[in-house]
Parts: structure tokens; sequence; C-alpha cells
């Protein structure tokens, strides 16, 4: 072979090998873009999901924070309304006391009941009752008959000072050491706490799940 054709054929050998060379690489370069864009769309699909739960995360917590601010003036109009409610049978009952304590025959039958009830729960047979400023002036003259009538198995003596009373009276021993109150503010008082856990038990009752609502 002249070298003319062995260099003809050199040069065939090297356009080839650079043919397949450049193949070789546009192969590769085929594969490293497919790599590349697949682990851009992980990427961003991991970016996205973590935006949508970032985002889901958000709503929850807006929707937490409504719901909590819901209750609160929920429970706020709830808190007024009982407020108002208790208010309202407080009034219906000072009232109505002080129509019976103006009815001297009715309030006679009411304080001697009040006063049988207190004695009751004080041992002893000698018991101190105080009265109200009014109540005295119109009782003492005839306290002794009153009282045994009311308690005729103890004695109950009228205490010589008044005190702060619409009507009503409190019993308590001679020193003191036992006092039962059943003045109207007492009684009042007393029934204040009857009176808000009745109107809660109504309220509750005529909200369903009311209770799930503000503790879970």
């Amino acid at each position: 072979m002249n070298p003319e054709s062995q260099v003809r054929n050199l040069e065939q050998a090297l356009l080839a090998r650079a043919r397949e060379l450049v193949r070789e690489h546009l192969e590769k370069a085929a594969s490293e873009r497919e790599r590349i864009l697949a682990e851009v769309a992980q990427r961003l699909r991991l970016r996205e999901e973590r935006e949508i739960l970032a985002a889901k995360a958000d709503a929850e917590r807006i929707f937490r924070r409504r719901v909590q601010a819901a209750e609160i003036r929920m429970q706020g109009e709830l808190d007024r309304l009982r407020w108002t409610l208790v208010q309202t049978v407080l009034g219906a009952v000072r009232a109505e006391l002080a129509r019976v304590a103006g009815d001297e025959s009715a309030y006679l039958q009411v304080l001697a009941g009040y006063l049988a009830s207190a004695a009751e729960h004080i041992d002893g047979d000698a018991l101190v009752a105080e009265l109200g400023v009014r109540d005295r002036e119109r009782f003492a003259a005839r306290w002794d008959a009153f009282a045994a009538a009311a308690v005729p198995a103890k004695r109950v003596s009228l205490s010589p000072t008044a005190i702060e009373a619409s009507g009503g009276v409190i019993v308590r021993t001679p020193n003191n050491e036992v006092r039962v109150d059943n003045t109207f503010e007492g009684r009042i008082d007393r029934l204040e706490e009857t009176v808000q856990a009745a109107i809660l038990e109504r309220l509750f009752a005529a909200v369903p799940h009311m209770e799930t609502v503000f503790h879970g």
C-alpha cells in the first residue's frame, strides 16, 4: 500500500473514531440531561409538597385561632347572659321578699321558719337571735312568745343590738362560735350559687355539646 492510501486510511480511521467519540459524548450528555431534569422535577415536587404542607399548617393555625376567638366570644356572651339571668332571678327574689316583709302575717310565718331552721342546726338549748333594725323594733316586745312558739325545744333570746338586714334572722350560740345566717341577704348569697348552677345547666342543655366546644 502506497503512502497516499495509508494516509487516507488513517484519516478515515481518525474520522470514524471522532464520530464514535462524538456519539458517546452526545449519549452521555443526553443521559446527564435526563438525570438533571429528573432531579429538578423531584426537587420541585418536594418543594411543592413542603409548600402545600406549610399552607395546610398555616390554614390549620388560622382555623384554630378563629375557633378559639369564636369560643371566647361565645363564652363572653354566655357569661353576660348568665349574669343577666342571675340578676333577674335574684331581683325577683328580692322583690318577693320585700313584699313578704311588708305583709306582717306572712312575714311572721317566714321568720318563724327561718328561726326554727337555724336553731335546728345549732347544738345547745340557749341561743341568741339577731334581727335587723326594723324587725327588732317590731318584734322586741313579743319576741319571747314568738320564739317559744317557733322553737319550743330551745330558749332563743333576742340580741340587744340590731344588725344590718332587710329581713330574716341570724341565730348563734351565746359565745358566737356557731352562727347560722338566715337573713334575706345571707340566703340570697347562698341562693346565688344555686341559681348560677341551675342557669348554667339550662344554658348547656339548650346548646348541645357546648361543654365539648369549650373543653374538648
